[in-house]
């Protein structure tokens, strides 16, 4: 484990050199001189280039590159916060916002708004209702049974998914081959080319409360997963803490997809790989994956954007990285759990 000492202004230091190649990478390069001087006009009114220059660094920079960037960073901590939360609260290394229903509820949603003609705002707004519907769905079908509440959640989860993607996939099925179909489809597959900066403005508010909400929370989640009984004996009703847990968590990963579409292995992945870099204690863990969740997301939509000449779906990108990280990183991650759980 790295000692916070040095972490911290790691991360930071981390997180700001990737904004900035974010900033400077691209079909339209973008010196960090350049980055720097429309800075310096816009907070101090120093003019270090000349009118025309500054009006393209501008362009490219505020109008095509700030809100994708901003986005990333806030679906990278939202999704990789939501997974470390569930991952807690079901004691389940292998629980994602994807395995409890919420990507598959929220592209259901999204995908429903689309084939009923809907505003671009109403589809984001179905996104997000629908993935909260999802995990609620999941956690309804855990209270029909009697047994291990938490594996309960966990296969309610898998049926949920299950569901709502059949009706993805019926919405497919509804939808106008030439103008829904092709929509539909690249939201499945997620992306930000789609992010404008008022989506990711009216968000980002949301995301950053549950973000913050779920850090000053973060000292029950370590009681939670102790245990109930233990739980119980520090005077903590174990059982509404989990659901607002489960419901913040849900609310995250909804939002996320209202943003850039469907995208897996994120909220699966970080988790894993923060909790081998810093432990099992969440106050520390939760703000640490968050900044490591917006750094890989900023790396892989770079490098969507950089690959070929045509960008490549964002979804596809965190599945080809997040196998084989996750496939390095599981033999060390399942001991972190062991000794976590």
């Amino acid at each position: 484990m790295i000692s916070n000492r040095f972490l911290y202004p790691l991360l930071l230091g981390g997180l700001l050199l990737t904004v900035l190649l974010a900033f400077s990478l691209g079909r339209y390069p973008v010196s960090p001189a350049q980055i720097f001087g429309l800075l310096a006009h816009e907070l101090l009114g120093i003019n270090a280039m000349d009118a025309q220059s500054l009006d393209t660094a501008k362009t490219v920079i505020v109008h095509i590159r700030m809100p994708r960037i901003v986005g990333a960073m806030l679906v990278g901590a939202a999704l990789s916060m939501s997974g470390a939360v569930l991952q807690a609260v079901f004691i389940n290394p292998l629980v994602s916002p994807k395995l409890v229903g919420i990507l598959a509820g929220a592209s259901f949603g999204a995908a429903l708004g689309t084939v009923l003609s809907l505003s671009w705002a109403a589809v984001q707004a179905c996104a997000s209702i629908f993935g909260i519907i999802g995990v609620l769905v999941a956690v309804g079908i855990a209270g029909l049974y009697r047994g291990d509440k938490i594996l309960l959640l966990v296969l309610g989860g898998i049926i949920s998914s299950e569901l709502f993607m059949s009706l993805f996939y019926l919405m497919k099925y509804l939808a106008d081959p030439y103008s829904q179909l092709p929509t539909i489809t690249y939201w499945f597959m997620g992306g930000f080319a789609l992010a404008d900066a008022g989506t990711v403005l009216v968000l980002s508010v949301p995301i950053l409360l549950g973000i913050a909400a779920l850090v000053l929370l973060s000292p029950y989640l370590n009681v939670l997963t102790m245990g109930e009984e233990e739980a119980r004996t520090m005077g903590i009703n174990a059982t509404v803490l989990r659901t607002a847990f489960v419901i913040i968590a849900a609310v995250l990963g909804s939002l996320t997809v209202a943003v850039c579409g469907m995208l897996g292995w994120v909220g699966l992945v970080i988790p894993h790989m923060t909790r081998m870099l810093v432990g099992p204690n969440n106050q520390v863990f939760l703000p640490v994956t968050a900044v490591l969740g917006a750094i890989f997301l900023l790396i892989v939509d770079s490098i969507s954007r950089l690959l070929f000449q045509i960008e490549i779906p964002l979804g596809i990108l965190t599945a080809l990285v997040g196998v084989p990280v996750f496939a390095l990183v599981l033999r060390n991650a399942t001991k972190g759990w062991s000794r976590w759980s």
